[in-house]
């Protein structure tokens, strides 16, 4: 059974940081990309970050570019999301997925999904 589990969740001031993780046990996504997305309260769910198989390849949503870093370590199954400068508007329920497919700039889907771990960034 192919679980996606993320932690690093919580609370952060807006200017700070902070750092998810997210383990995945059932089957190695080595050669799978992996990547992130988050829902905001009342909106629909949006991509945020995508990494290729090997590391080599990162793609961000305009809204988090150059503040967002998504890194994987393939020996542990797990990928991260390094937040900086955070706003309060990135406050969402951030999840981790596995083999996604893109249909458009920003328009992305997966076949894996974790269960989601809360960032809340007050002002």
């Amino acid at each position: 059974q192919v679980q996606l589990v993320e932690s690093g969740g919580g609370l952060v001031q807006a200017g700070g940081s902070l750092s998810l993780s997210c383990a995945a046990s059932g089957r190695t996504f080595s050669r799978s990309n992996m990547g992130w997305f988050r829902q905001a309260p009342g909106k629909e769910r949006e991509f945020v970050a995508v990494i290729g198989w090997n590391g080599s390849i990162g793609t961000y949503a305009d809204s988090v570019k150059g503040r967002f870093t998504i890194s994987r370590d393939n020996a542990k199954n797990t990928v991260y999301l390094q937040m900086n400068s955070l706003k309060s508007e990135d406050t969402a329920v951030y999840y981790c997925a596995a083999d996604l497919s893109r249909a458009g700039k920003d328009n992305w889907g997966a076949d894996y999904w974790g269960q989601g771990t809360q960032v809340t960034v007050s002002s």
